[in-house]
């Protein structure tokens, strides 16, 4: 039998004290300059707040989290020297990591502004079910639903 692993907490960040955000912010965070990365999201929060006439941000966010973490994506597996491709459904704490992970790299792909303003344009995008993220989502979704025919073959 596997040991469990237990991680560490994070505790919430200091200003909304959400574990999502902080965990976020860690996920923006480039050479472990934290500072930088907290100052990026929460810049991005408050132009989110400001373009939607102060609706709360942070709803906006949890909105684009949960739209762009996928559901079910595809996982290899060889089986008697042919490797397919199986639907799996994905554990929630890998869910909220690709789902970081895409958001900001499309925010970066975003043309020439700042930082904090290309990722406030993708959380709002991502939030109205439109955005890279979105499109990314979707094409692991399709990619899963394309190969359903091999989910027997779950480990």
């Amino acid at each position: 039998m596997s040991k469990l692993r237990s991680y560490k907490k994070i505790g919430g960040d200091y200003r909304y004290g959400d574990e999502s955000v902080a965990r976020f912010i860690n996920a923006v965070m480039l050479d472990g300059k934290k500072a930088v990365a907290t100052k990026i999201v929460y810049d991005a929060f408050s132009i989110i707040s400001e373009r939607n006439n102060g609706e709360d941000a942070l709803e906006i966010y949890r909105k684009a989290i949960s739209n762009i973490a996928p559901v079910v994506e595809v996982r290899s597996k060889r089986v008697g020297g042919a490797t397919y491709q199986i639907p799996m459904e994905v554990k929630p704490s890998r869910r909220s990591a690709l789902a970081f992970r895409w958001l900001k790299i499309y925010a970066g792909k975003r043309g020439g502004k700042s930082m904090a303003e290309k990722l406030a344009a993708e959380l709002m995008d991502a939030a109205n079910d439109q955005g890279a993220s979105v499109k990314k989502r979707d094409e692991v979704h399709r990619m899963a639903e394309a190969n359903k025919a091999f989910a027997h073959f779950r480990f």
